[in-house]
C-alpha cells in the first residue's frame, strides 16, 4: 500500500514537472522566433513578453476587453514591468510594441520616415488592401487623401452637407418619437450611414442602405477579433460580410459607369464620380478594386464613429443635468439671436457652440472610439530610449493617453469644463489620430454630432430602459442592449 502511494506521488511529481517544462518551452517559442535573432538589439527592447506561440497576448487582451475593465490589459503590463510607457507583446499575429505615452504616440503617428501603416493582414482583408490603411504607396495615399478630404471635410463641403444633415436629423427625431421603444444606437447608426451614403453615392434606396449597414455591423465585429476563419467565429462572418459588400458596390460601380457612358452630361458629381475621374501624372485612373476598397473604408469609418459618439454624448448629457442645462442654454441663445427670416443652422452658428464643442471633445476622450491604431517600423528606430526593430508592429494605445491622470485629473469622470482654457499637449488627445494619416472626416463627424445634439437639446428627451446595462468594448464601446429606450418630444 505504501509503495503504491509512493508510486503515485512520484508519478504526480514527474507529471507536474513535465507540465512546468512544457509551459516554459511554450513561453520561450516566440522569444526564439522573434527576439533571439535580433542579437544585441534584443537587450534594448522595451519590457514585456511575447506570450505563447500563435496566441501571444491575445487571450489576455480579449479577456480584458470582454470584461467590465478593459484597461486591466495595459495595467497588467504596468504592474509587472513598471511605467515604462512602451511594452513588447505579441498581438494580432505579430511581434509588437505597445505605445502608451503622448510623446511617443505623437512621434509614431507623425514620423513617416520611420513608420508606415501596420494594420494586421486580417484587418486588411476586411477593409481592403487598396484602401488608405492598405498597401498603397505613401505618394498614392497623399494623392487620394487630397482628392477625398476636401469633398468630405472642407468648409465649402460642410456648408453644403449641413442642410442635408439637419433635415435628416429633424426627420429622424420626429420619426423616433412616434415609434415607441427603439434601440437608440441602431437608429443613430442608420442615420449616420444615410448621411455618408449621400456624400459618396448621392442616394440609394432604403432597402440597399439597410442591407449595407447590417453587413458593416458584422464586418466590424471581425476587425478586433482573432483571425479564425472557421464557421461560427466573428472573423469568418466578417469575411462573408466583406464579400457581400464588395458585390453590392461592384454593381453600383457598374451601373454608374454605364450611366456615365450613356449620359455623360448628367453626371451626379458626387464622391463616386470624383473617384472615377481622378488620374495620376501618367493618366492612370483608379480601377474598380481601388474604388471599392476606398468606398468600403470611408462608408465604414464615416458612420461608425459618428453614431456611437452621438449616442454616448446624449447619454452623458442626460446623466449630468448641470451639463445638459448649460448646453441647452447655449443652443437656445443661438436660436434666439438668429435673424427671423433664417431657417435652420448655419456653419457659423455651429462654430459658436463653444460649450457643446467641449461636450463633444470630452465624449471623444472618455469613450475613445478607436482605442488603438497600427503602425510598422520601416527600419530600426529608437523611441523613448528603446529599440523598435524593423518590421515590428507599433500599437498606439489611445486609451492610455486619454486616461492619463497627469493630463486629465479624474480621467474616468465626464467633465466638459476641464477643457476651459486647457489645451492638451501634443499626443495626449488623439480621437482622430494625427499626422498625415489623421482621419479625413473628423470635421464632418463633429458637425453631424453637433447638429444632432442641437435639435435633441432643444426639443427632445430620452428615457433609457436599462441605465445599468453592462457595456461591451469590442469592436467599439456600447451598451449590450444598444441603448434601449424611448424618444419623447418636449
Amino acid at each position: 500500500m505504501e509503495f503504491a502511494v509512493a508510486s503515485w506521488a512520484v508519478a504526480a511529481a514527474i507529471l507536474g514537472g513535465a507540465l512546468v517544462a512544457v509551459r516554459w518551452l511554450l513561453g520561450e517559442v516566440n522569444w526564439w522566433l522573434y527576439e533571439k535573432k535580433l542579437g544585441e538589439k534584443r537587450f534594448s527592447l522595451p519590457p514585456g513578453d511575447l506570450g505563447w506561440p500563435f496566441i501571444g497576448n491575445m487571450w489576455s487582451f480579449l479577456s480584458a476587453f470582454k470584461s467590465a475593465n478593459p484597461d486591466s490589459f495595459i495595467s497588467s503590463f504596468i504592474t509587472r514591468y513598471g511605467c515604462s510607457g512602451l511594452y513588447k507583446a505579441f498581438m494580432f499575429g505579430n511581434p509588437s510594441i505597445i505605445v502608451t505615452i503622448p510623446e511617443a504616440c505623437k512621434r509614431v503617428l507623425t514620423d513617416d520616415e520611420y513608420f508606415k501603416p501596420g494594420w494586421p493582414s486580417s484587418t486588411l482583408k476586411l477593409i481592403g488592401r487598396k484602401s488608405f490603411i492598405g498597401s498603397i504607396s505613401y505618394e498614392e495615399h497623399k494623392r487620394l487623401r487630397r482628392l477625398t478630404a476636401a469633398p468630405v471635410n472642407g468648409p465649402e463641403a460642410l456648408s453644403i452637407y449641413l442642410r442635408y444633415i439637419e433635415d435628416n436629423v429633424i426627420s429622424a427625431l420626429e420619426k423616433w418619437a412616434g415609434m415607441g421603444q427603439i434601440e437608440f444606437l441602431t437608429e443613430l447608426r442608420k442615420l449616420t450611414f444615410r448621411i455618408i451614403m449621400y456624400i459618396f453615392l448621392s442616394s440609394e434606396s432604403e432597402q440597399v442602405m439597410e442591407a449595407l449597414e447590417r453587413e458593416y455591423t458584422t464586418l466590424n465585429y471581425g476587425v478586433r477579433a482573432m483571425a479564425i476563419n472557421l464557421p461560427g467565429f466573428a472573423y469568418h462572418k466578417a469575411l462573408k460580410a466583406r464579400k457581400k459588400l464588395v458585390a453590392v458596390f461592384q454593381s453600383i460601380v457598374d451601373e454608374r459607369r454605364a450611366r456615365r457612358k450613356n449620359s455623360p452630361s448628367t453626371q451626379e458629381k458626387d464622391m463616386m464620380d470624383a473617384l472615377m475621374d481622378v488620374e495620376d501624372e501618367n493618366g492612370r485612373k483608379l480601377d474598380d478594386e481601388e474604388i471599392i476598397d476606398i468606398l468600403v473604408m470611408y462608408l465604414n469609418a464615416g458612420h461608425e464613429s459618428s453614431g456611437h459618439i452621438t449616442m454616448w454624448a446624449t447619454l452623458f448629457l442626460l446623466e449630468h443635468p448641470e451639463v445638459f442645462q448649460r448646453a441647452k442654454a447655449e443652443q437656445e441663445a443661438i436660436v434666439r439671436n438668429r435673424p427671423p427670416t433664417q431657417k435652420g443652422l448655419t456653419l457659423k452658428e455651429v462654430r459658436k457652440m463653444e460649450y457643446l464643442s467641449k461636450v463633444i471633445d470630452e465624449t471623444l476622450r472618455v469613450v475613445t472610439f478607436s482605442f488603438v491604431v497600427f503602425r510598422e517600423a520601416k527600419k530600426d528606430v529608437n523611441l523613448s530610449g528603446y529599440t523598435i526593430p524593423k518590421g515590428w508592429k507599433v500599437l498606439v494605445w489611445f486609451r492610455s493617453v486619454h486616461f492619463d491622470p497627469e493630463t486629465y485629473p479624474d480621467p474616468k469622470e465626464f467633465n466638459p469644463s476641464r477643457w476651459d482654457g486647457f489645451t492638451p499637449k501634443a499626443g495626449s488627445f488623439l480621437p482622430f489620430g494625427t499626422g498625415s494619416r489623421m482621419c479625413p472626416g473628423n470635421d464632418l463627424a463633429k458637425l453631424e454630432i453637433a447638429i444632432f445634439l442641437h435639435h435633441f437639446l432643444l426639443n427632445y428627451e430620452f428615457e433609457r430602459f436599462n441605465p445599468n446595462c453592462s457595456v461591451m468594448y469590442l469592436p467599439h464601446q456600447r451598451p449590450k442592449d444598444n441603448c434601449l429606450g424611448i424618444i419623447k418630444r418636449v
